[in-house]
Formats: structure tokens, sequence, C-alpha cells
């Protein structure tokens, strides 16, 4: 089985972050190989955050179990997260245990934790009422009466203060010099954990736009960890995320290809109740057709030429967790009996098997297809259609979500490969953004966060121009034609010469991988190859 195929709850997404320094090291901590610091208690963020750190879980889950730890820890009543808005000049709280207030917001200098993200020092105190930078504004809101603090800052591996954590009122006596010391190094952990989550690409000083650039100076926008955008579009999705993650509906995804339909399926598992089992991907363009009831199903020993002995299917192996079935519209219709089956009974048999086998799955399917067309075309059951449409979720296009998401994705892309590649990007020109703007993305996201790769390995002198950006020329000329636009209605192009750019565009977008582009343009790899040489 291919290990990218299945995800415990500490093993996560390595993929996505295992250049990561600071993920690194937060993984050794979790395994007992390193120690930070000389308190033998404070090890233990690190296995608060490690479940969260990868994945699409809400962040919010994630900051709160580095609160909750910290002030376990410290022996603290209270805990306050700030984050800074650098681009606001404010501190945010974003996790309290202040059920009395949603949220704080400090201009840098005000308040003890305003002063604390300005000054970078930490402070302490027996009796903040005597302290003149003491805001009790919020101890007059809440009614909650502050003893004693303890606020340190956070701060990133550059030295940069992205937050503060304060914590209030120690249960056994005032906070002492002794509880500054782990205080500074559970701070310098979350730290490291904040850098590795899609959260960092905003509090960091971003190499995109002035002052005046909308993706500069709005508030910090989040919602899942991974997951990248805050407009109406993906605020449905994420409305839809979180009622499915609270049952075990089957979902399907619908979406074009590239628009992060894996990561929502991820999103609905690690958020569920089924969290902690596995989840488990089955991708049916990947699989010769002969192949995937095997996949699907396992088999028996003997159950053909070369089966000696018996191996389990992605039934069994997602027994209690999730099964994500990708791409389902190209499942063979005598397998899509089968897979109906199992989600009506939750039961099925090995390939040469006769022994029924009962399973506890939730399903998770995607598909860029439109599968109402194939029902009527009679390629894909109308039974199993509305069997897997429990919770219909509709991917927006990257085109339709708005600049200001494209230049949050843009900022997350340039976080990620820069650390990565240990690029640091000072700047991205006015031109290549406005070229980022202009331009559709057929190939969505992932078309996206290649080019950004691709351009944070071969600008020069950490400036991004729009030269380094390997957009298709071809794609974002203008053309003379009447209709203006991709030489449709141009009197001078036949019919044939139309069809052959519209396929050289497609195979552009995904990078020349022909079997994409066959399955995006509808039509079989050898229709593909023999248009492509006639």
């Amino acid at each position: 089985m291919n290990e990218r195929d299945t995800c415990h709850p500490l093993s996560g997404d390595g993929h996505l972050f295992q250049h990561h320094a600071a993920w690194v090291k937060l993984l050794d901590m979790e395994r007992g190989r390193t120690r930070i610091g000389t308190n033998p208690k404070i090890n233990s963020l690190a296995s608060a955050a490690a479940p969260y750190l990868t994945r699409g879980v809400e962040l919010n889950d994630l900051l709160a179990a580095l609160v909750d730890t910290i002030v376990k820890n410290l022996d603290a009543d209270r805990g306050t997260l700030y984050l800074v808005e650098g681009k606001a000049r404010r501190v945010t709280s974003i996790i309290a245990h202040l059920p009395e207030l949603e949220q704080i917001r400090l201009n840098l200098g005000e308040g003890i934790a305003g002063w604390v993200a300005q000054q970078d020092q930490p402070v302490r105190t027996d009796d903040p009422g005597l302290d003149e930078r003491f805001n009790d504004t919020v101890d007059k809101k809440t009614g909650y009466k502050t003893t004693s603090m303890l606020t340190v800052p956070i701060r990133d591996t550059g030295g940069r203060v992205i937050g503060v954590l304060q914590l209030l009122n120690k249960k056994s006596g005032p906070f002492t010099a002794d509880d500054e010391t782990p205080a500074l190094e559970l701070a310098a952990q979350a730290g490291r954990v904040l850098e590795c989550t899609s959260l960092y690409a905003e509090l960091k000083q971003s190499p995109i736009g002035g002052a005046d650039d909308e993706a500069s100076a709005g508030p910090l926008t989040y919602r899942f960890n991974q997951i990248v955008g805050e407009s109406d579009a993906m605020q449905r999705v994420y409305g839809l995320v979180e009622k499915a993650a609270r049952t075990d509906a089957s979902v399907l995804l619908t979406g074009e290809s590239g628009t992060g339909k894996e990561l929502i399926a991820r999103a609905v598992h690690i958020n569920s109740p089924r969290k902690r089992e596995r989840f488990v991907k089955v991708d049916c363009t990947t699989l010769p057709e002969a192949l995937i009831e095997n996949e699907l199903f396992g088999h028996e020993k003997g159950a053909f030429t070369g089966a000696d002995r018996t191996v389990p299917g992605k039934f069994e192996v997602a027994h209690k967790g999730t099964l994500f079935i990708d791409e389902i519209g190209e499942l063979p219709l005598k397998l899509q009996g089968k897979l109906l089956r199992v989600l009506q009974d939750r039961e099925f048999e090995r390939v040469g098997g006769t022994t029924t086998i009962q399973t506890n799955i939730r399903v998770i399917c995607a598909t860029h297809r439109n599968l109402m067309d194939m029902v009527a075309q009679g390629s894909f059951r109308e039974d199993l259609y509305y069997r897997i449409r429990v919770v219909p979720v509709a991917l927006p296009p990257l085109r339709d979500r708005g600049r200001k998401d494209l230049m949050r994705l843009v900022e997350h892309f340039l976080d990620k490969f820069s650390r990565r590649h240990g690029r640091p990007i000072s700047r991205i020109t006015d031109e290549a953004l406005a070229a980022l703007s202009g331009y559709p993305f057929p190939g969505n996201i992932r078309e996206l966060e290649n080019c950004i790769e691709s351009a944070v390995v071969l600008c020069d002198d950490a400036v991004i121009d729009e030269s380094d950006l390997p957009l298709p020329h071809v794609r974002r000329r203008p053309t003379a034609s009447a209709a203006g636009g991709d030489g449709l209605g141009d009197p001078d192009l036949s019919l044939a010469d139309v069809e052959r750019l519209h396929i050289q565009r497609v195979l552009d977008a995904v990078g020349g991988n022909q079997s994409e582009a066959a399955r995006r343009l509808g039509i079989g790899r050898n229709t593909l190859a023999r248009k492509l040489t006639d």
C-alpha cells in the first residue's frame, strides 16, 4: 500500500512540511529524541500540536490546544494568545480563556500585551493595577480580577515577534522569576508551531503589494489549517465541511481539477469523530480497470494467478475511518453496483472469496465530471449517484474566488516555498501581481502552486518579476478577433485550428500531462494522442 494513501493522527501528511526545520524539530520532540529547556513538563506542547499541524483541522482547535497546554504547565488560571497583525499595527486575541468576550484588540504599545509585542520583552507583575501599562478595560467588562500576570513574546525562528502569550493568576501564588524561563521556552515552541501553519504567511511581513493593497491591511482571516481563502464561495464550503464533519453522511466533492478536493476531504475527516482513525485514498484514474476491484475489495489467496496470499482492500484498511474515492466518475459501471452495496449494507466479499466482511467506514467521493450527464448517458448509476451525494460540496474554481483569495494563496505559497528552498523573497513586483491577477488559472490552485514554486526557484535577487512566472503567454496575449477571446469567432481560423489551440492550452495548464489533459477534455488518451499528431 502507498504510504501517502493513509493518514494517522501523528504521522500527518509528511510531504507537506517534511522540509521545514521547525516541523522536524517538533516531531523529534514528540518522539522523545530531543529536549528543549530544562523544565521536564514543557515538551508536552509538541505532543499537543502534532495531531493538528499538517491537516485541514480548524486552526482554533490547534491554537486552543497550545494555550490549554501552556496554562496547565504553568499552573495559571487563564491564558490568552495574541497574534501580532503587523500590517494593521495591533495585537488580537485569537484564543483566550475569556468566555465573557469574543475577542480583544489592542494597538501596538497598548496594554501590557501591546507593550510586550512592541518592545519584545517579557513582563511579570504581582499587582497589575500598579503597572501603568496595564489596561483594566477587559477586567471591567468581564468582572474578572487579574491579580498576577506573566506576559512573554512569541517569536518566529528569525526572531521577529509574531505573537504574545499572556498568563493570568497563578493558582499557587504570584508568578516568580522561575516561571519566566519555562514560559519563554513554551512561547518559543508556540512560535515554531505557528510557523508550521498556513496562518504564518499572514503574520510575517509580506512581499506582496503596499499599504493600499487589499490583501495587506485586513484583519487576520483563517478557518482551517492548510486551506487558504476567505471569499464568500469558500465560506459556503467551510460551512458544509463543518456540518458534514459532525455526521457519517457520504460527501460528494465536485469541481474542476486542482481546486483542492482532497484537502477538503481531509478536512471533513480530521474534524470528525473518526479523526484518530485512518484516512485512506484511492484514485480511480491511476489504476487499470482490471485492478480497481482488487484495490477496493482486496482478494483471497488463489483468487487469480499470482495471488499467493490474502490481501485486504481499501474498504478493510479504512475500517472505522474514512475512505476517499477520488474521480469516482471513472469507476467502471460493473463495480458501481458493488460500491452501492457497501454504502447501503456496509458489507462486501473479497475477490475470489465467499466470506462476507463487515466494514464501518465513512465514504467521501470526488469528481471533476458532471455525474448527472453521465447518469443520463447510462455510464453512471443513478441510485449510486444519490447515495454518494448526501452532502454535495461544490468547490469554486480559483478564478471565481476573487483577488483577495488569490493574493492570500500567493502569500501562502511564497512563504512555503521560500522556506523549503532557502530563498527568502523580499518583493514581488506590481507587474507580476498584475499578471497573476489577470490570468484565469485553468489548473486552479495546483497550477498557482507550481507557478509560485517555479518563480521562487528561478527569480534573481529575491525579487519575483513577471518574467519569472511560468504563465503560458499564448493564453494571456489578447487576440485581434472581433469576439475578443482565444480565437473563437475568428474567420481566419478553421474548426480544426481552434480544436488544436484548445488542446494545446489544456496541455500547458496541466504541465504536459497527457492523461490529465485527456480527462479534462473528456476524451480518451488514445484519442488525444491521435489529435496531437493529426
